[in-house]
């Protein structure tokens, strides 16, 4: 049962004036991390979530006999779509998993139909990029560039990456726990519980066009194997890739199911497009299952994933259909930003980006 969805109007989204100098100077602040860190280890990492902790192929499959406002974009009719699923943590440098940061979870659905985003143009792929949060950290592109110079700036000071992001997070740790509580923006940077990574569930954070609607995505997780350890405490101390092995020791002997999740915007004022830090209310709108994702067991990190899927594949929400295009500042202005990353990565480690066009057999 859905709730009576308010449809998108355009009006809904307001463009500043100097809303591409924005993204100009957001994209620069982000080239200055993929170079920082570049230089640092000769490898060109993404300039957010640059670790992976688990790289995974499955299969998406949409309900049957949704009702109309649920059965839009490319979950207007029941089907089963391949899908790529990579686990990552926040920052832009792959640091020891001790330092515990907000967790993301990128998805490539591979062969869907509809008129496509500019600049994926004869691609057949919808990516949905999620973190473990149901808000953003920022209101507006202006207060997140803000936040990314500051990290920036640590950095170029640095003599590596690695320690300034390190010496970051580890002071956004120190100020949470003075705080006595969680604060979003510190929360962006570190601070998060040394939990499973496999028990979380993710979102959007941010709106999308769903169809004639609006909305957010969430995906999670749904099999017991994997409800289990939501809010599971791990030891992370003396292992620097601890969630890569807990990943990979889960999916050697087990699969797992998600649900994907949609929350229609009802009422304008209280679920808006342009303030992405606004966590839209649940019990005036539900995220309401729409699709289901299941991987087998499997290997979940090796070096043919590594190259074809960590190195070869960039995730966007740019890379999509029209009808579900990315809404709000943060989401127009970051496009910029992704296709600097992607670029930036296929020039300097040899190895181009590329969209499946169909299953990936690996």
């Amino acid at each position: 049962m859905t709730t009576h969805a308010l449809p998108f109007d355009p009006a809904y989204e307001q463009i500043p004036d100097d809303e591409n100098e924005t993204a100009q100077e957001l994209a620069a602040a982000m080239r200055s991390i993929v170079e920082t860190t570049y230089a640092d280890s000769g490898h060109a990492l993404r300039s957010v979530h640059a670790k992976s902790h688990g790289l995974l192929t499955g299969d998406l499959s949409v309900l049957d006999n949704l009702p109309p406002e649920l059965a839009q974009g490319i979950f207007a009719h029941a089907a089963t779509f391949p899908v790529v699923l990579r686990l990552s943590t926040n920052p832009g440098d792959v640091l020891d998993d001790k330092v515990s940061t907000p967790r993301g979870l990128a998805i490539k659905v591979i062969g869907v139909d509809g008129e496509r985003l500019p600049g994926s143009e004869g691609d057949r792929t919808q990516d949905l990029v999620m973190i473990n949060a149901p808000a953003f950290t920022a209101a507006t592109p202006k207060k997140f560039l803000n936040n990314l110079k500051l990290l920036a700036k640590t950095t170029d000071k640095a003599p590596g990456a690695k320690k300034a992001l390190s010496a970051v997070l580890r002071v956004t740790e120190a100020a949470i726990e003075k705080l006595g509580g969680e604060s979003a923006t510190l929360i962006s940077l570190g601070g998060h519980p040394q939990t499973h990574i496999l028990g979380e569930t993710f979102y959007t954070a941010v709106p999308l066009l769903y169809g004639h609607y609006f909305g957010k995505l969430s995906v999670a997780p749904v099999s017991p194997e994997l409800t289990a350890l939501t809010d599971a405490p791990v030891d992370l101390d003396n292992n620097p890739d601890g969630l890569r092995t807990l990943v990979s020791d889960f999916f050697a002997s087990n699969g797992a199911e998600w649900e994907v999740r949609v929350q229609l915007a009802t009422d304008i004022d209280k679920m808006p497009v342009e303030d992405a830090s606004m966590q839209w209310p649940e019990d005036e709108s539900p995220y309401v299952t729409v699709a289901r994702i299941r991987v087998s067991p499997q290997s979940s990190w090796d070096a043919t994933r590594e190259e074809r899927i960590d190195d070869g594949m960039a995730f966007s929400p740019w890379h999509g259909v029209v009808a579900h295009r990315p809404l709000g500042g943060v989401m127009r202005t970051r496009k910029l930003s992704y296709e600097m990353s992607s670029r930036f990565r296929g020039e300097h480690n040899g190895c181009p980006m590329h969209e499946p066009q169909g299953r990936i057999d690996i």
